[in-house]
């Protein structure tokens, strides 16, 4: 199963950036590859909500409902998907006190399998897939400095 990892520097508060990440349901003011994120439910640090995701390369949605578990004192997040499109979705992100900044790691765990398509595409979905964390990771450096 591929594992995606990134982290990105970003040159604000830790608590500020925390903040901006733990407000997924905001998600799509700000990446275009997010369409919605509707709220299924929230209680204490978990949150539950439908996800509607974009892959402008095929022209393609993605759905899934995703489940999030955030961990105040330790500025972090784990989280699956519950259903959706994809055979398997889960990953943490950390964020960490760094040279005046903070420091937001990334680590995905994904499976999606199309049994018509071969190696080929799975590749392209890696990348893909490598590209999107990238952009959330930008967007949330931008907002955050901005």
């Amino acid at each position: 199963m591929p594992t995606v990892e990134t982290t990105h520097w970003i040159n604000a508060p830790l608590d500020k950036v925390y903040a901006i990440a733990k407000e997924s349901e905001r998600y799509p003011e700000y990446m275009k590859d997010v369409q919605s994120v509707t709220p299924v439910e929230r209680e204490g640090n978990r949150f539950v909500a439908d996800w509607v995701g974009i892959v402008s390369q095929f022209m393609l949605k993605v759905r899934w409902r995703q489940e999030e578990i955030w961990d105040d004192t330790t500025h972090s997040s784990e989280f699956r998907q519950l259903q959706g499109d994809y055979d398997k979705l889960e990953g943490k992100w950390s964020f960490v006190e760094e040279n005046g900044g903070t420091r937001f790691n990334q680590t995905l765990e994904y499976e999606y399998n199309v049994p018509t398509l071969g190696a080929l595409v799975k590749k392209v979905i890696h990348v893909i897939v490598v590209k999107n964390l990238e952009n959330v990771g930008d967007a949330i450096k931008a907002k955050a400095e901005g």
